[in-house]
């Protein structure tokens, strides 16, 4: 399994794609900054300046059905912010 799960798609990541140059990632929770640099570097090509990663822990969940109450949670994942350096782009549309 690849560092880099999916990219992040949101209005709001989007506008700061266009103007801050920074993009956001789902990654594995084991990896660190400097092997999601060089992924990111290795797979868009482009040379990455800076990088922020959050840790997300799972939400608990609860469902009613007719068998009664089923519990559970949402798995924990870990997002990373990528800001690029000098006049780099990423475009996530361009496989499409």
């Amino acid at each position: 399994m690849g560092i880099i799960i999916k990219p992040i798609v949101t209005e709001k990541l989007t506008a700061q794609g266009e103007k801050l140059n920074r993009y956001g990632f789902i990654v594995d929770v084991k990896a660190n900054k400097i092997q999601i640099k060089e992924a990111v570097e290795k797979l868009y090509n482009v040379s990455v300046s800076d990088v922020n990663t959050v840790n997300y822990h799972g939400k608990k969940k609860a469902r009613y059905t007719k068998a009664g109450i089923l519990r559970g949670r949402m798995n924990h994942y870990k997002k990373a912010y990528i800001t690029l350096a000098g006049e780099d782009k990423i475009d996530f549309y361009a496989n499409i």
